[in-house]
């Protein structure tokens, strides 16, 4: 997701995040590469992490200051639902839309439990995929058509080598994602 920095006709680009639900086990990974126009500025950022006691995975693609926010404001949700992700991923979304402050952060969040797995935005979606597998940041297409083809092919990979071998193809593919991938399990 391209991202205008302030007062520079550069754009921010990176992050590939993707989520892969299968066999029981929920994998989450995402690249380390931050860019700025044609500059890799961070090689090495973590933008997967786990919250609630360790039971909820987030990633993000997007402003990063906007990004932490959100985990905060998601953390605070988990909190206060009791760790009900379903009811607290609506009622950020909710703020997260109608917020005039937070309307206008330029994120996107993936968070997934046991489960469930679903995609957040800031216009107030909050989307559970049919096959339990989303992507998203710049390089997040390349590794959903990845890891969807790698289960279709080879439905006994694991969920980790489905998410490890698509975030490598995605990697390969995108100039924004690079193969320094920090990678969640439940």
């Amino acid at each position: 997701m391209p991202i205008l920095a302030p007062n520079s006709a550069n754009v921010i680009h990176g992050t590939t995040i993707l989520t892969v639900r299968h066999q029981g086990s929920i994998v989450m990974a995402g690249d380390g590469q931050v860019s700025l126009g044609n500059t890799v500025l961070k090689r090495g950022a973590r933008k997967v992490r786990r919250l609630h006691n360790e039971s909820v995975l987030a990633g993000f693609a997007g402003a990063t200051a906007d990004a932490l926010t959100l985990f905060d404001k998601f953390e605070g949700k988990l909190q206060e639902y009791n760790g009900n992700l379903r009811r607290a991923a609506v009622e950020l979304a909710r703020d997260w839309r109608t917020d005039r402050v937070l309307r206008r952060l330029e994120a996107m969040l993936v968070v997934a439990d046991r489960e469930s797995t679903l995609l957040l935005s800031g216009l107030g979606d909050v989307i559970e995929p049919d096959d339990g597998i989303i992507g998203i940041g710049s390089g997040g297409n390349f590794a959903l058509a990845a890891a969807r083809a790698l289960l279709r092919f080879n439905p006994q990979l694991s969920a980790r080598q489905v998410v490890e071998a698509a975030m490598t193809i995605a990697a390969e593919i995108c100039v924004f994602t690079n193969s320094q991938f920090t990678i969640e399990e439940l």
